[in-house]
């Protein structure tokens, strides 16, 4: 029997370094060193963000975060193992990230990705996100996509 877990996790966690590896080598064949937007260990473990994963049968399989910015949460780092993609993991985690950053009163949420990821632009879209423009510290590129989910 499948047992999943999912909950708080530390980016720091060999099971997620190596995950994250997998996840910044993947961005990193698809898109130039200026259009990458992920975040290193260390920013992953300042207090602003909330990291989650899953674990199915004790080994980590997909990973997501939502950073708080003054109005609303950013998600980040999502990526599950290949593995383990079509498995619904990533949308328990993307589903576990809103419910969380609605707790914290942030029911607005925004995320950028990038372009030819067709997978995850339609588990965004399954989640509610829509097309927006840049946000933030972003500026309009050819290889990022800007989503947001309004409150609801």
């Amino acid at each position: 029997m499948t047992q999943i877990e999912i909950d708080y996790a530390h980016p720091r966690h060999q099971g997620i370094q190596v995950l994250l590896k997998q996840h910044h080598t993947l961005m990193q064949s698809l898109f130039p060193v200026d259009a990458n937007h992920f975040l290193d260990t260390d920013a992953l473990c300042h207090s602003d963000i909330h990291f989650i994963a899953a674990r199915v049968n004790g080994v980590y399989q997909a990973c997501g975060a939502f950073k708080i910015q003054n109005t609303y949460a950013e998600i980040k780092s999502m990526f599950t193992a290949p593995d383990a993609r079509g498995s619904g993991l990533a949308d328990q985690i993307l589903a576990q990230l809103i419910d969380r950053s609605r707790a914290l009163g942030l029911f607005h949420l925004r995320l950028e990705t990038g372009v030819g990821l067709d997978a995850a632009h339609r588990l965004y879209r399954r989640h509610g996100f829509e097309t927006c423009g840049p946000f933030g510290d972003y500026t309009a590129n050819p290889y990022s996509i800007f989503m947001e989910r309004s409150p609801r």
